[in-house]
């Protein structure tokens, strides 16, 4: 299966948290809300006025300490996250949002950047696996974001500029912790509700069509599609067809993902350029999509096509793999029927595996990359060697013994007889009885005439064939 890329790099992580500032925290003194004595006011003044990031947090950390208790507090806290940030500081800049969250739940600016930083810290991890535990907190915290209620003292106004920045930001890190794990369902839910929410938003909506986060949320829920049981190729190929559109530069990243899911829907990579000018203006799939992309014939069709053209016995090897893998009870029997307790000769075969008794061969697969065994030949009794045998003959017979031993061994191709048995659809094999070697020299038939029981060349088609 082609390997899909999963995060493209549209945007760059980084440590430096976003500006979130909705005057929700308390105040100092200054805005009437939090009265400090003049003593306490000195030491906040002086944590808050520090230039240095480090100082600063340190000098605030300080000030936390010696007043635990300040009116100024929550406040403060938020503060601190952003300083420990701006140091490149992610685990005391979560400890400081922590910290906000256990004096007030629901605090919007703590929940953001609680999801913001988690999401920081599992873009700086490699392995997949290890990116989950932060990427599910983020996911969390995304959740308790989204059901958070406006604070009595924030305005309409402040409430919808905080959605703007941080709803968004939410439902794609709940998409992204849900596709890391393959939880495509929920990632598609996520991925959607993120996409709907920028649509409906005058502001959002031309990030819709501009690199950043929200158009690589758009192409990971292409790859969300795509990673469905089973996948949903035709989805997969719109939002990853509608992000490489608009993704600038990095658009050579997106597109093969976007080719990929369109060839596997529609069969062919014909009329992609009509898919590329739908979504210009289609930020989602039109209700009629399935109409305008004609999906790939059905592995049924194909192989009726192919047995309009070519009677069974004169079908190439894959072509009849393909179909006793794919195809309806009556056409499996069509041609399985032509092939039981048929003897042939196989040329040239590949050899995967041998002992004496039995020999396994790519013959359908062999011209495949990594070619996989196909044929499982039982092997006939070795003809014996008669009691009476001269010096010379028993010579011969252990000559023979051995060029059939080198003739099997694994690398090696082969000509191979059998006779055709049963056959197991996953994984597939066909199983060969009363197998038998044929050495090079009798192998060459007459001039102009085919080997004993060799069938004729048989006709090729483009049939696919499905992994194994």
């Amino acid at each position: 299966m082609k390997r899909i890329v999963k995060a493209a790099l549209l945007t760059c992580v980084a440590v430096a948290l976003p500006s979130v500032s909705f005057g929700q925290a308390a105040a100092p003194a200054a805005g009437g809300q939090c009265q400090m004595p003049d003593a306490e006011y000195q030491v906040y003044n002086n944590a808050n006025t520090q230039t240095d990031a480090k100082a600063k947090a340190a000098a605030i950390e300080a000030y936390l300490t010696q007043f635990p208790n300040s009116c100024a507090k929550e406040g403060t806290l938020v503060g601190l996250i952003t300083v420990y940030g701006g140091a490149n500081d992610i685990p005391h800049a979560i400890s400081a949002a922590d910290r906000v969250l256990q004096l007030n739940p629901n605090n919007l600016q703590a929940l953001y950047y609680e999801t913001f930083l988690h999401n920081a810290a599992a873009g700086a991890i490699t392995a997949v696996a290890a990116k989950q535990p932060d990427l599910d907190q983020a996911a969390s915290y995304a959740q308790k974001g989204l059901a958070a209620p406006k604070p009595t003292a924030m305005s309409d106004a402040d409430f919808t500029t905080y959605k703007e920045t941080a709803y968004p930001a939410f439902y794609g890190a709940m998409g992204a912790a849900a596709l890391n794990k393959n939880d495509s369902p929920s990632a598609i839910d996520a991925y959607k509700k993120e996409i709907a929410f920028v649509q409906g938003d005058a502001k959002l909506a031309p990030q819709l069509q501009t690199p950043g986060q929200i158009l690589q949320d758009v192409y990971l829920l292409g790859v969300a599609y795509y990673q469905s049981t089973p996948p949903d190729y035709l989805n997969c190929a719109f939002y990853a067809t509608r992000a490489a559109a608009f993704a600038g530069n990095f658009k050579a990243q997106l597109e093969p993902t976007a080719k990929y899911c369109y060839k596997r829907y529609h069969g062919k990579d014909d009329g992609y350029d009509q898919l590329v000018q739908l979504v210009q203006s289609n930020a989602v799939p039109p209700a009629n999509l399935a109409t305008t992309i004609t999906p790939a014939p059905t592995p049924a069709e194909i192989i009726a096509d192919i047995l309009k053209t070519t009677t069974p016995d004169q079908l190439a090897t894959a072509d009849k793999e393909y179909i006793l893998q794919n195809g309806t009870p009556e056409q499996i029997q069509t041609v399985w029927g032509t092939m039981k307790g048929k003897t042939l000769q196989f040329p040239d075969v590949l050899v995967m595996s041998s002992t004496p008794q039995q020999v396994q061969v790519a013959i359908g697969t062999a011209t495949d990359p990594k070619p996989v065994a196909d044929f499982t030949f039982n092997m006939a009794a070795p003809e014996e060697l008669p009691a009476k045998a001269t010096a010379l003959q028993k010579k011969a017979y252990d000559k023979k013994q051995a060029d059939i031993a080198a003739a099997i061994a694994p690398g090696q191709k082969v000509t191979l007889t059998g006779t055709f048995d049963s056959y197991t659809p996953k994984p597939f094999m066909i199983t060969m009885t009363d197998g038998q070697v044929v050495l090079a020299a009798a192998a060459k038939p007459a001039a102009g005439k085919p080997a004993a029981g060799h069938a004729p060349a048989a006709a090729h088609h483009t049939a696919p064939r499905k992994a194994k």
